[in-house]
């Protein structure tokens, strides 16, 4: 018989039920047996008929009981079904072994992070850029205001392009600042590099294709190509960037950061340029510009970019992770429109559309001139930092042991040691003397170069100085 207790706080057809499903699987009530009529329980219990009735409804719903016009409600024979032998215990489905994820993983963590100490007091890292209040304060009004001023409409499912807005102002920064003239159906939103890489795997490219990747270079780009069964080819790269006479002559599409090579930090030379755009003409393979971090150039004014040259082969990759925050998420693709329509349908299909706060609260950021600003404070910054990092090398008598490079742009420099440099004993020992240091074998497939990526965004000018003078030390 089922009970009421009038001092549990749970609603009373809740105690009923709990009983109900308790007198079923503990076998109580057995499979096939017949169960009182609603009526006649609620007299016996002394509760109206409704609250009786959800009780069955939930049961009913709930698979414990089956119903039919004459034979009433009776218990199902849902314990047959479900319940466990002594032989078989209940288990969650086998893992793969997935190998290949487990190393790229590993590689990506190790690249990203470096060996994590507690002690670390200086940190050279090249991956991060400069944050303060001032851009906190500016952004948190972009989304207030974004907040504010959107429509329910912009909470439906998204354009798979991205913002329409967004991709407005971001193809006016490009035409202004890059010289890169497209329509809006060239630029397709992305949520980072990896993201992009991802993209262009899945939709302009067959499995076991063949790409070139730059080596030394962006380990990102090479893992998420391994990741979807590319055939990865390491090309080297020298004090003029890429060697294009080096690309597999089976190359589907070839990675490259012409603008600050992404390891050693050196410019890709105007005659590598025009052999590369003129070999992707003649074998109709796709170039993949990343363009991470041309906008801080120090001599100069941002060199030209490849895509601007030949824009049918080329796709142009950027991020506001360098420009602005990683924790933003959102980069951009352009190129060709048939291609970033493939991409596009490919976005449809597996990650719909991005997140739309991020992207509303970027385009009142750039459309209220708070970007520009932004840039132009960042750049004075990284301005005297890389001047700080570049005095420190030369007067701690670092610039005599190691060969510097990559000084003219972007947010790191790269300091080269000779073949017999112990390139993870000395990194190890730096962090030992709480200086985080980047050495560039993480940045090698096949390479057998040695040294330091340094950044200086995130370090103000006096770390600089103390943690440069510390390795000179070490070293000297």
């Amino acid at each position: 018989m089922l009970k009421i207790n009038r001092e549990d706080k749970r609603p009373i057809w809740q105690q009923l039920l709990d009983q109900a499903i308790h007198n079923i699987t503990t076998g109580k009530w057995q499979p096939g047996e017949l169960l009182l009529p609603s009526r006649e329980l609620a007299l016996l219990v002394g509760v109206s008929r409704s609250t009786i009735q959800i009780v069955y409804e939930e049961l009913f719903s709930r698979g414990y009981t089956v119903t039919s016009r004459r034979g009433g409600t009776r218990v199902s024979d849902w314990n047959s079904r479900t319940s466990f032998t002594e032989d078989v215990k209940p288990q969650g489905p086998i893992t793969p072994e997935l190998p290949l994820l487990n190393e790229a993983v590993s590689h990506l963590q190790s690249w990203f992070r470096g060996k994590e100490y507690q002690n670390v007091e200086i940190d050279f890292s090249p991956h991060e850029p400069y944050l303060d209040q001032h851009f906190q304060k500016n952004w948190r009004h972009s989304f207030l205001q974004a907040s504010k001023e959107t429509d329910l409409d912009s909470w439906t499912y998204g354009n798979a392009y991205g913002f329409v807005p967004l991709r407005e102002q971001i193809g006016r920064y490009l035409s202004l600042e890059r010289g890169v003239h497209v329509h809006i159906d060239q630029i397709i939103l992305t949520s980072g590099a990896q993201h992009s890489l991802d993209l262009i795997a899945q939709a302009l490219l067959n499995e076991g294709e063949t790409v070139s990747v730059e080596d030394p270079g962006f380990p990102a780009a090479w893992m998420a190509m391994k990741y979807r069964r590319m055939n990865v080819v390491p090309v080297p790269v020298d004090d003029y960037g890429l060697q294009v006479d080096h690309i597999h002559p089976q190359s589907k599409l070839v990675y490259v950061t012409p603008s600050h090579q992404c390891a050693v930090g050196v410019i890709m030379s105007e005659p590598r340029r025009q052999q590369l755009l003129y070999m992707a003409a003649q074998q109709q393979f796709w170039i993949v510009e990343d363009d991470y971090d041309s906008e801080f150039r120090y001599r100069g004014d941002p060199l030209p970019t490849l895509f601007s040259q030949q824009s049918q082969n080329t796709l142009y990759m950027m991020s506001f992770s360098k420009m602005i925050a990683p924790g933003i998420r959102i980069s951009a693709i352009i190129g060709p429109q048939k291609a970033i329509r493939q991409l596009a349908q490919v976005q449809e299909l597996t990650y719909r559309h991005l997140p739309i706060m991020e992207q509303l609260t970027l385009t009142h950021f750039i459309e209220h001139g708070y970007f520009m600003r932004h840039m132009r404070r960042v750049r004075n910054v990284y301005r005297r930092r890389h001047e700080a990092m570049s005095k420190a090398i030369s007067s701690s008598g670092l610039g005599e042991r190691f060969k510097l490079s990559g000084v003219e742009t972007g947010l790191h420099m790269f300091l080269e040691a000779e073949d017999s440099f112990n390139e993870q004993a000395f990194t190890n020992q730096a962090l030992e003397k709480g200086v985080r240091v980047y050495p560039l074998s993480h940045y090698c497939l096949e390479s057998n170069r040695k040294g330091w990526v340094l950044g200086f965004a995130k370090v103000d000018e006096s770390a600089i100085k103390k943690g440069i003078y510390r390795l000179a030390e070490m070293l000297l």
